[in-house]
């Protein structure tokens, strides 16, 4: 299996470059750079970039980029694809460039959701300052946070990321939109770093590509000035403050120009998984996160 050590990066498309930026600066706190086709870079650590969003003629999510720990890492990583009988395509010297890094491939999972396996992150270790006075958000070897993608063909992308790409079970969530509907399955997945949750995997489909992405920050206090920011700018609340049972996040959900959520928060556990035990939770918060305010699906 493979050897992911973390969430590198996340790339979306979006009508609305400026609305974006606008978001990321002002609302997040990170900083934006613009590439040479206007393509922006947003930055949230020493790395070049954390989400990369392209113009687009559709709002959405488009991939989520998988870090290895070195060239071997990633020719492992292609040879378990081959030997899985897994279609992927590596990166030509462009694409590389617009990712900045030294190797890519990519492939689809069963359900359709876009994965880049890169190593060799390509940086000039510039300091984060943020725009709005964040002092910092919660990365290194945790990677940039997590993301949680749909998966109509539930099952089979679950074996596909737990057999050939080595996440490994967190807990388990069943959602019920209404009492009697039927159980729409989570998965809370991870890989290997103590991030609670790197990916999840939402039991139907979602028209953006994406339910949410999740970015922390290391108090509390900061979540609360995003909050006001959120406010202030007049971004969609999608979800109120709240902490979660799973990864005991406190966080609030926000929309973005690309039509999936942004969860900020603060104090996600980080696991030994030598000691971890595989549960299954029935309710996803210990309090707070009303979901209603925006949309009907949860998120963890």
């Amino acid at each position: 299996m493979m050897d992911i050590r973390g969430l590198a990066y996340v790339v979306a498309s979006s009508c609305d470059l400026g609305a974006w930026r606008r978001q990321a600066e002002q609302v997040l706190g990170m900083m934006v750079e613009e590439g040479p086709l206007g393509d922006l870079y947003i930055k949230m650590d020493e790395r070049p970039f954390r989400l990369f969003v392209s113009s687009g003629p559709a709002d959405r999510y488009v991939a989520s980029g998988w870090e290895l720990a070195g060239e071997e890492a990633f020719e492992q990583a292609c040879a378990e694809l081959e030997r899985a009988g897994v279609p992927f395509e590596r990166g030509c010297a462009e694409l590389c460039s617009v990712r900045r890094v030294n190797g890519l491939a990519s492939l689809r999972d069963p359900s359709g959701n876009l994965h880049e396996l890169v190593w060799g992150v390509c940086s000039d270790f510039r300091r984060f300052v943020s725009p709005a006075g964040v002092p910092g958000f919660v990365t290194g070897e945790l990677g940039m946070g997590h993301t949680v993608l749909p998966a109509a063909n539930f099952e089979e992308t679950w074996a596909f990321l737990r057999d050939v790409m080595g996440f490994g079970l967190s807990d388990i969530h069943r959602f019920r939109p209404v009492p009697d509907a039927p159980a729409i399955p989570i998965y809370f997945l991870h890989c290997n770093n103590g991030r609670h949750h790197s990916l999840a995997l939402f039991g139907a489909p979602v028209p953006s590509g994406c339910v949410h992405l999740m970015v922390e920050v290391d108090n509390l206090v900061e979540v609360g000035r995003a909050h006001d920011r959120m406010q202030r700018a007049g971004v969609k609340l999608m979800a109120t403050l709240g902490q979660h049972v799973n990864d005991r996040m406190t966080s609030f959900y926000m929309a973005t120009p690309s039509g999936f959520a942004i969860e900020y928060g603060f104090g996600g556990l980080v696991l030994d998984w030598t000691r971890h035990s595989v549960y299954e939770a029935s309710e996803v918060s210990v309090w707070g996160h009303d979901f209603g305010v925006g949309f009907n699906a949860p998120a963890g």
